[in-house]
């Protein structure tokens, strides 16, 4: 397979959809709508995994795993939740498959094998586990109780894209339980500084943190805080969510605790969730028409080395040579891959971590031995240095650390000059058309002019940022008071 990517002026999409299989993170399945995760993508979601599990554990929480199935009763318990994942359901109905005797060799679903109570395949738990909920909750000693799964869900998207958007994909959701509403909304607030402090220190990914508007919330929530990503193209990313339920779902399953007084009292609760699609928001935050570009603290491979030699002696004394410094490396905790493959040549293997976005790579040839060098390039800027053998060591543990700032520094300057404040309709209408990014708008408040904005731009409220300056003014449509702006984008 040619390892040339379109251009992303040329066509941001298909260079993106590209990239994916090129740098092999995924690829389509043989089911409609579904991915399969490749080895160097999955070690991606790996990393990404490890901490934020260490992130969650350090705030209290516990993981645990719920089926996979959900009786629609307790599907419907929840209108609201029901209501809005209707349409995106995928429904078991019978158990079982039998011969066709008018097709030899196939098979057809049993007639007889009908299920009693037809399954909804989970595209969130929030049913199944308050349904199992009111079990573990008696007594105000049982709360608060902190509990996180790492699953799959599924979701009948029809239009979808690797990553972004598939019909099937992996994801960790917490449901908590608590006491009162105050100690929900804590629980709602510092979820969401979670998944911000992850997506800016880990991702290198800048984010703005708002609530959404009342037309955007999760079915079933009372409030849904998010953080917001701006991506190379000027569209946004919903990059996670956390959501606030009240007593929404202790109501539908009866989930109530006997307080300190004696009463009876339902609990109040919160979920809240990523996805793999937070690699394609990396992919999108920082990648380049060259390939994947990746940040080190996430990367698969930090570090790759390269020999550059003829014939076996000469790659036996470079070998000598790197492993003293693989061994180094690892010692300060970085991952390196010595790439001695004689299969390919050095041009190709250059290309090919390129293209996999390897932060940094390190090349020996016949007058580094000589020298007692080695050249050490970056992925990010593509800079080039020869460095000492004895000094390469420190040196790399430094660049990382310089690659991973630079890397949030360069899209947090992107980013921030993709704000822009408008005070009118056809200045909204401009931005959204010519330069894209965030749009810092006032609007009246009310789900009829998000939607006619929607209709007229394409362009939906993304949030309503938590620093969002008090300020009088009109509504950039109907001319209504406002008393805050709110961000504005075309989106994934």
């Amino acid at each position: 397979m040619s390892k040339h990517l379109t251009k992303r002026a040329e066509d941001y999409s298909k260079w993106y959809n590209e990239l994916i299989v090129k740098a092999d993170l995924a690829e389509n399945s043989a089911v409609r709508g579904c991915m399969v995760i490749k080895p160097y993508g999955f070690a991606i979601w790996e990393n990404m995994q490890k901490e934020l599990d260490r992130m969650f554990k350090e705030t209290g929480h516990q993981n645990a795993y719920f089926p996979l199935f959900v009786p629609k009763s307790l599907f419907e318990a929840e209108e609201k939740n029901a209501e809005g994942f209707a349409k995106e359901c995928a429904v078991v109905t019978h158990y079982r498959l039998q011969n066709d005797p008018d097709n030899e060799g196939k098979l057809r679903v049993d007639p007889e094998a009908k299920l009693e109570e037809e399954l909804v395949v989970r595209p969130t738990s929030e049913a199944i586990i308050w349904n199992t909920y009111k079990g573990w909750i008696q007594s105000h000693r049982d709360l608060p109780l902190l509990v996180n799964q790492w699953a799959n869900v599924v979701r009948w998207e029809m239009r979808t894209r690797l990553f972004l958007r598939t019909a099937e994909f992996l994801w960790q959701e917490g449901h908590t339980a608590h006491a009162t509403k105050a100690e929900a909304m804590a629980e709602a607030k510092q979820m969401q500084e979670v998944y911000a402090t992850f997506a800016e220190e880990f991702m290198a990914m800048p984010v703005v943190k708002g609530a959404k508007s009342e037309s955007e919330r999760f079915a079933g929530a009372d409030d849904t805080l998010t953080i917001e990503a701006l991506m190379q193209d000027g569209k946004a990313l919903q990059a996670g969510t956390s959501h606030f339920l009240g007593q929404n779902f202790a109501k539908a399953f009866d989930v109530k605790y006997t307080s300190k007084e004696g009463k009876q009292e339902y609990v109040w609760a919160t979920s809240w969730g990523v996805s793999t699609r937070l690699i394609g928001g990396l992919i999108m935050t920082h990648s380049d028409d060259a390939g994947l570009v990746l940040p080190p603290k996430l990367a698969p491979i930090q570090v790759v080395i390269v020999p550059i030699y003829k014939g076996e002696e000469q790659l036996n004394a470079i070998s000598e040579k790197v492993n003293v410094i693989v061994k180094e490396l690892r010692a300060k905790g970085i991952s390196v891959k010595f790439d001695d493959r004689d299969t390919f040549r050095p041009g190709a293997k250059f290309a090919e971590y390129e293209l996999k976005g390897v932060p940094v790579r390190i090349a020996m040839g016949k007058r580094d031995l000589e020298n007692g060098t080695v050249e050490v390039a970056r992925r990010d800027t593509f800079e080039k240095k020869i460095i000492k053998q004895e000094s390469v060591a420190n040196h790399v543990y430094y660049l990382l650390g310089k690659i991973q700032e630079n890397l949030y520094e360069r899209a947090l300057t992107y980013r921030n000059e993709h704000i822009t404040e408008v005070n009118s309709f056809e200045e909204f209408k401009d931005v959204i058309e010519n330069k894209g990014g965030f749009v810092s708008a006032h609007w009246d408040g009310t789900i009829e002019t998000e939607d006619k904005i929607k209709e007229l731009t394409k362009a939906t409220i993304r949030c309503i940022p938590n620093d969002a300056k008090e300020e009088e003014g009109v509504c950039v449509l109907t001319g209504k008071y406002s008393a805050k702006r709110v961000l504005f984008a075309k989106a994934y």
